[in-house]
């Protein structure tokens, strides 16, 4: 070590806190000490003989250095060489070779493999020398601030895709039935949440559909959310109904959950194929809205606990209703009407929410419409305490009038 130089002088924001000298040659060194003193620069220098040196100082480094200045004529490695296997020992340091008054293509060489300057020992002079040190600094800063962005690009990207291909599509062999969804995960530039929701059409023409809610909304619970779906889709295309469906649930959120805590609430619905009836399996999940020419009714079917609770086998009901004619049965999960809309604890709650689905900004619209007039609506009502802050799914499921 030399020590230090312009300690007493304020840091810049470009100044390295330390800066490694590679350097063999006692005279080489000396010159850079003084040129550091000479210059502005406020930095500690650390002064090695050879490239295994200097990899050893590295290795066992609290702190990389901000800055290494490498000569290109080492007892161990030389050019193109020792510049490669520097930056190996430190990818995150700014590298600055030092060459001959006749080696410029060595030293353009050494910038083409990832040094970010080069000094000719015999040009040098303490205020370019301070200068170059700096640039060195504040370039590979922004070079690796731009490789740091491209790879948070690409993991967005690589998510978004993975995201997107485990949202739903519903599985239909008819031109019947009417499928309107809305999804809105709580968490910041994600496409999925703890929320899920399908739609599965059996070949015998029946329909059935599922919307559940994972506590919580972040990556696991999302992950917890898909396996449910999956696990649903699989279980009702194997012909499994009513309480038996609930069980084989309430078995795999105990065993998929990361954490103990997490519990699911979900409602499934069968539709049968002569369209006059529906069916209904609740498990802690609010209830659903029946909308008919304009009208809407909040319907409550009896129904057991949330899965995960750890109660035992305590059953769930299925609750047969009667479906009138052109009926859309709308499906949501509690994010929609939890959002505060006042001061306080003041929510727009399930009697809001059905003001909202009755009045004039919903009645008459279609399936689609009507779920995106029912989102954004709930939206306003909390946007100025903050919006809607948790997972937020809505289904609509009708039978089209027969031609």
């Amino acid at each position: 070590m030399l020590g230090t130089a312009g300690m007493s002088r304020p840091r810049w924001r470009g100044d390295p806190e330390s800066l490694l000298l590679v350097e063999d040659d006692a005279g080489d060194a000396l010159l850079v000490e003084e040129l550091l003193a000479d210059s502005d620069i406020r930095t500690e220098l650390t002064w090695v003989r050879s490239l295994a040196e200097a990899q050893e100082w590295l290795a066992g480094a609290r702190l990389m250095p901000g800055c290494i200045l490498l000569d290109l004529h080492l007892p161990d490695a030389d050019g193109v060489t020792a510049v490669t296997r520097i930056l190996n020992a430190a990818p995150s340091t700014a590298v600055v070779v030092l060459t001959g008054r006749a080696e410029g293509e060595a030293g353009l060489a050494a910038v083409a493999a990832g040094a970010q300057d080069y000094l000719v020992k015999g040009a040098l002079e303490s205020e370019l020398f301070g200068r170059a040190i700096r640039y060195a600094v504040q370039r590979k800063q922004v070079e690796q601030t731009a490789a740091d962005l491209q790879a948070g690009r690409l993991r967005a990207q690589e998510n978004a895709r993975l995201e997107r291909g485990l949202l739903p599509t519903p599985l239909l062999h008819t031109d019947g039935l009417t499928v309107a969804a809305r999804y809105e995960p709580g968490r910041a530039q994600a496409l999925l949440g703890g929320d899920f929701y399908d739609v599965v059409q059996t070949p015998d023409g029946t329909v059935r559909a599922v919307i559940g809610d994972v506590s919580g909304h972040g990556a696991a619970e999302a992950a917890l959310g898909v396996c449910l779906r999956v696990a649903w889709r699989t279980a009702v295309l194997c012909g499994t109904e009513g309480s038996d469906l609930a069980e084989l649930l309430e078995k795999i959120t105990v065993a998929e959950r990361a954490d103990s805590p997490v519990f699911v609430t979900f409602t499934s619905l069968t539709l049968p194929p002569d369209r006059r009836s529906l069916r209904v399996v609740r498990a802690g999940h609010p209830g659903l809205l029946i909308r008919t020419h304009g009208e809407v009714e909040l319907v409550e079917p009896p129904g057991g606990p949330a899965l995960g609770l750890g109660l035992g086998t305590v059953g769930w009901p299925e609750t047969e209703l009667p479906l009138p004619d052109e009926a859309e049965v709308v499906m949501f999960t509690d994010g929609l009407f939890e959002g505060r809309t006042g001061p306080g604890r003041e929510r727009l709650g399930e009697d809001g929410l059905c003001e909202l689905a009755a009045g004039e900004a919903c009645a008459g619209l279609g399936p689609q419409d009507f779920v995106d007039a029912l989102v954004d609506g709930a939206e306003l009502a909390a946007a100025d305490y903050g919006g809607l802050a948790d997972d937020v799914a809505v289904v609509s499921v009708g039978w089209r009038k027969p031609r």
